[in-house]
């Protein structure tokens, strides 16, 4: 008899958590490696990253402690790629290295359709099209691979693209160029607007 009190049955002992020991037997969660490899993706998702040793210094300072070799190894099993994107190559996905191609083939075949003529105001280039055609030029533009721009502002047959420096304006000229059909070499230019024309 035990006087109407019943012993509580015994619990079963919990198995231990394997990430939980992996984790203390290593010193590192066992998801560092997807954690890294995920800030690697956001990484060449936002930034122009043209190299390993810079992948190495972002990721360093995001509290990986990574080497080259490390993120050499990412990369192969990300399966990156180098991409143009503006006057360099950087790293990207193959689906994004995709996806700008078609982009930049899209405006290619803009400017094929379309006559545009280039005209410059200090450090703006201003593009004159047909009637209407100013807002698809503008997209086309800013979702190409030409990223030496600030910013587009499209009219109705005007498109103004902004720059910070002159020698982003000039890049700018000469890739935009290679996108016409007759060339960098044959583009036209008109010739620059004074301050009190420009178109507003």
């Amino acid at each position: 008899m035990n006087g109407g009190h019943t012993r509580p049955a015994k619990r079963p002992q919990e198995e231990p958590d394997h990430d939980m020991t992996t984790a203390t037997m290593t010193g590192n969660p066992p998801s560092s490696k997807q954690r890294r490899q995920r800030t690697l993706l956001e990484l060449i998702g936002l930034l122009p990253i043209g190299s390993q040793e810079e992948l190495v210094e972002l990721l360093r300072e995001r509290g990986f402690e990574v080497t080259q070799a490390t993120v050499s190894r990412d990369a192969a099993e990300l399966g990156l790629v180098k991409a143009q994107r503006g006057d360099r190559h950087v790293y990207a996905t193959p689906e994004s290295a995709a996806t700008g191609d078609a982009y930049d083939a899209r405006l290619g075949r803009l400017l094929e359709d379309i006559p545009v003529q280039v005209r410059r105001s200090g450090l703006s280039v201003v593009l004159l099209a047909s009637p209407g055609s100013a807002g698809a030029i503008a997209q086309a533009i800013d979702q190409s691979s030409l990223t030496d721009q600030i910013g587009t502002l499209a009219g109705d047959n005007t498109l103004l693209v902004l720059f910070d420096s002159e020698a982003a304006l000039e890049r700018w000229l000469v890739r935009f160029g290679s996108f016409q059909p007759t060339g960098p070499a044959s583009m036209p230019t008109g010739r620059p607007f004074a301050h009190s024309e420009a178109p507003r």
